[in-house]
Formats: structure tokens, C-alpha cells, sequence
């Protein structure tokens, strides 16, 4: 695209072709390759030495650091052992008692500070690269020893700032930054369970 999409171009009508169009060429950038294969590398040099994965995002940030999370667990897409990765939204009683006694801003850091050990990964999942809580969660892994990864967007913001490793969407509405986190992730799984199965000439 010759230029981002924001929120603010799309409030009114449009039809099939503009929304499209807002997609063309978002999975064509050059940096993608080398950012997924670091970050696959780092979750499978964790996934060896018995460690684990941690994935934090807030809305449609959540439920896919949700969907990823269980991409590990379970099964992506060949049979092997399940692989420690959990997401840290999905505790309602964890998250309703950080929130109210300590604040929504901290609702992961709180939990990372609980769960995570050195040489774990931490993945926090953010379009704007600001939410508060995805920046305080990374902080809050690398102070435990940690890699922390951050999934963003619209030129980074904090996160990537903060993180050891940086998967770096597009610029734009929430919308597509997520649609090109999804498939990044996704290869992402597909590369650790490849490697963890057949080793790293996968």
C-alpha cells in the first residue's frame, strides 16, 4: 500500500474491493523472514531446555495469543508432545483479582513476575505497540531473565523499544495489523514444531 489505512479512513461506507485493497502486498515485506525465524529460533532453543511460553494481548490480541498459545499445547499440524505454552488472559479469577486490587495496567506483569523463569519466552501481542499492560508484561520479563518478544505494529511504538525480538506489522487500522500477526504467528508455530520434530535443517 502506498500509504497506511487508519481508523479514520474507514468509518464510512465501503465495499469488497476497498477492503481488499487495504490488504494487497501486507505479507509481501522483506523484514518478515528474518524477524519469524528469530523468534521461532528463541521459542525453540526455550522449548529444548524445558522452559516455556508465554503469550499476553489485550481484545482480538488476546484471543490470538489465545489461538497461539494453543497451537503449542496441543497441535498445529503433525502429531508430537504437548509444549508448555500458556496465555495469561484466560484466568478470569487471576485477571478480575489483579485488576481490582493492583490496576488493569498490570493484569500480565503481575502474572509474568509469578510464572516466568529465566530462559522462558515471553510474547506480548499489541497493533499500536502502546497498550500498557503488553509493555509492562515485557518489562517485566526481561527483569526475570527472560527473551520477550513483541508482535506490533504502526511503526512499534514501545514494545519494541523494550523487546529482544520484534515481529513488525504494518502500519494501520487495528484490523489488518492482526490479520498479518495471525499468519506471521502461525508460521511462526509451524517453524518450532518442524524444528523441534525433524531438527533445525527444517
Amino acid at each position: 500500500m502506498d500509504r497506511a489505512v487508519t481508523a479514520s479512513d474507514v468509518k464510512g461506507k465501503r465495499g469488497f474491493d476497498a477492503l481488499m485493497a487495504d490488504r494487497r502486498g501486507l505479507l509481501d515485506a522483506p523484514h518478515y523472514r528474518a524477524q519469524v525465524e528469530a523468534i521461532a529460533q528463541a521459542i525453540v532453543a526455550a522449548l529444548r531446555a524445558n522452559k516455556k511460553v508465554l503469550w499476553c494481548g489485550n481484545g482480538g490480541s488476546a484471543a490470538e495469543a489465545q489461538h497461539m498459545a494453543a497451537e503449542l499445547s496441543g497441535r498445529f499440524l503433525r502429531e508430537r508432545p504437548g509444549l508448555h505454552s500458556e496465555a495469561l488472559s484466560v484466568n478470569t479469577s487471576t485477571l478480575t483479582c489483579i485488576g481490582n486490587d493492583y490496576g488493569y495496567d498490570v493484569i500480565f506483569s503481575r502474572q509474568v513476575e509469578a510464572f516466568a523463569q529465566p530462559g522462558d519466552v515471553v510474547i506480548g501481542m499489541t497493533t499500536s505497540g502502546t497498550s500498557r499492560n503488553v509493555v509492562l508484561a515485557l518489562e517485566a520479563a526481561k527483569n526475570k531473565g527472560a527473551t520477550a518478544v513483541a508482535f506490533t505494529g504502526n511503526g512499534g511504538g514501545a514494545v519494541a523499544q523494550i523487546a529482544d525480538l520484534v515481529l513488525l506489522g504494518p502500519d494501520g487500522y487495528a484490523a489488518i495489523v492482526q490479520e498479518v500477526h495471525q499468519v506471521m504467528a502461525h508460521i511462526v508455530c509451524d517453524l518450532v514444531e518442524q524444528r523441534l520434530i525433524f531438527g533445525d535443517g527444517a
